[in-house]
């Protein structure tokens, strides 16, 4: 059984929030999921898993130092971590805030490390998408907000199901 990890930094409670639906949508399919924020992870969480959700709150731009500083400390995994799949969600405290920056920040320390990166093709809503992770404004309260949190970590766990547990009748779940 595939395993997802959703590891977050929240300072206000709104990227917890983002989290909490990212593993809803994971745990619609049959893998194993775990929450943690980055305060309680351990690089034992990372060598766990086989896909992650990184989520972090936007500060200029990127990830929060508290998030940067966690992988920056489990550099003794580089290459031992290669091939894992991974996604990238944020929270800013406005639109045009730099969320997507911020998972752009996070998809390239995931690359760096040798993560399968991914984003998301799908429409949550009326001109809202997460091409580069799922977004929101402060907290998700929008129906389209909260849709692309849980379509992100169904995406996940869909991914890690088909490459890591080969179970190839997922892909066609993609396009449901």
């Amino acid at each position: 059984m595939g395993k997802v990890l959703v590891l977050y930094d929240s300072e206000t409670g709104h990227t917890k929030k983002m989290a909490e639906y990212v593993a809803k949508g994971a745990s619609k399919f049959p893998v194993e999921v775990r929450l943690k924020s980055v305060d309680e992870a351990s690089k034992e969480d990372i060598l766990w898993c086989d896909g992650i959700a990184v989520g972090s709150p936007t500060y200029l731009g990127v990830m929060s130092w508290k998030m940067k500083k966690f992988w920056d400390s489990i550099v003794d995994l580089w290459g031992e971590i290669d091939g894992k799949i991974g996604c990238a969600f944020s929270s800013s405290g406005g639109w045009g805030g730099g969320n997507e920056v911020a998972c752009m920040s996070i998809l390239t320390m995931l690359m760096n490390y040798g993560f399968l990166v991914f984003g998301v093709t799908d429409y949550t809503g009326d001109k809202f998408t997460l091409h580069y992770g799922a977004v929101c404004a402060g907290e998700p309260r929008k129906e389209e907000e909260i849709k692309a949190c849980e379509r992100l970590g169904e995406r996940l766990a869909q991914w890690v199901l088909i490459y890591v547990d080969g179970k190839k009748e997922y892909r066609e779940k993609l396009k449901d």
